[in-house]
């Protein structure tokens, strides 16, 4: 399933960035959890069996982010890459 499939089918998409970088630009739709901070925040993630989409600048922190869920329990995790990688922008 590509990542505009799983956003259509309402995967939550989580931009791993920083507040100003997301405040600058980011994906519509897109919620901001720092990668720093994301350990502590997981609750907002959603259900551990949703879909979930990850982006930030490159896709080096939402690689980090990715592997993160995957160990807490998250089932199907996709690191989108960078901002300008996701579908549509």
């Amino acid at each position: 399933m590509s990542i505009a499939d799983k956003i259509k089918a309402g995967a939550a998409v989580i931009d791993v960035r920083n507040p100003d970088e997301y405040g600058d630009e980011h994906f519509e739709g897109a919620r901001n959890i720092p990668v720093g901070l994301l350990a502590s925040r997981l609750a907002e993630v959603g259900p551990k069996d949703k879909p979930v989409v990850l982006y930030c600048a490159s896709g080096a922190r939402s690689a980090m982010a990715a592997q993160m869920l995957k160990a807490s329990g998250w089932t199907d995790v996709t690191n989108a890459g960078g901002l300008y990688d996701m579908p549509g922008f």
